[in-house]
């Protein structure tokens, strides 16, 4: 995901510092000389994190901000300004159209570590929002594939043909499903292991314990009593993952985990197609 960042300023020395401190972290860098410039920036490029001087003649930043949050409503926004503005600001902050106030004259390192930590809280937002339209997307396919399991079903005959064929077209549809699936009782012992969950995790093995399979940051969270997270693969890919309860009935036999490719991975490895 490419970083865009925005600078906002009305004296063109303090654009140009700006520039060049973040070049060095690989943003990709557009600058305005006034709230009107910013804005037509952002209805043409889509940006991660705005930064933007609070007394500038014609509009204020917080003002700018204001309009940038219905442009971009995601957009981390950043005032960058001296500390007789704070009380200015204030309000635009607990509005929510400013994430951080920052003043001036500021340290390099500090600064460079706000926005980053900026731009993670952008893409922590993005990712969640993919995951949602991803699972939406994950859904419709499992939807069409009970379609399909029940057009399967209709030719078989006798409950024997029945029962086999319910049981073939449901193996198949768990082996190919777009997301590993795990099933395991409550002592750890692995009952289910579908095609994608092997490929992550090669030691899995249908009879055996599953702790000695998972990673060791997805066993602490789920020790911990958390029910999902995030988890990076050691090729850098990184997956969405959720421990369900299985039940029949009243009874809880064991728990179903699921990890789901982020959208992040299918531009590398094709996994939406």
């Amino acid at each position: 995901m490419d970083r865009v960042l925005l600078v906002v300023d009305d004296e063109a020395n303090i654009l140009s510092a700006l520039g060049r401190l973040f070049r060095r972290d690989g943003y990709t860098i557009l600058s305005a000389g006034s709230g009107q410039e910013g804005l037509a920036l952002l209805n043409k490029t889509t940006v991660g994190v705005i930064i933007s001087d609070q007394r500038m003649p014609g509009m204020t930043g917080t003002e700018f901000l204001s309009l940038a949050k219905e442009i971009q409503p995601d957009s981390v926004r950043i005032v960058l300004s001296g500390y007789t503005e704070l009380n200015s600001v204030t309000d635009a902050i607990n509005r929510g159209s400013v994430f951080r106030f920052l003043t001036k004259p500021w340290e390099d390192d500090l600064l460079r570590e706000q926005v980053a930590a900026a731009f993670a809280h952008y893409e922590l937002k993005i990712n969640y929002e993919n995951l949602s339209k991803e699972l939406l997307l994950k859904n419709a396919a499992l939807e069409k594939a009970t379609q399909l399991l029940e057009s399967a079903l209709v030719g078989a005959e006798g409950e024997r043909d029945f029962g086999m064929s319910v049981l073939k077209v449901t193996q198949q549809v768990l082996h190919q499903a777009p997301v590993a699936v795990v099933g395991y009782a409550q002592d750890g012992t692995v009952a289910v292991s579908n095609q994608m969950a092997s490929r992550l995790f090669p030691e899995l093995c249908v009879g055996l314990g599953i702790n000695g399979a998972l990673p060791p940051a997805i066993r602490t969270t789920l020790a911990s009593g958390q029910a999902q997270g995030y988890h990076a693969m050691p090729d850098g890919h990184r997956y969405f993952y959720q421990a369900t309860p299985f039940k029949v009935g009243d009874a809880e036999l064991g728990m179903i985990l699921t990890l789901i490719p982020l959208l992040d991975n299918a531009e590398k490895t094709g996994l939406d197609r």
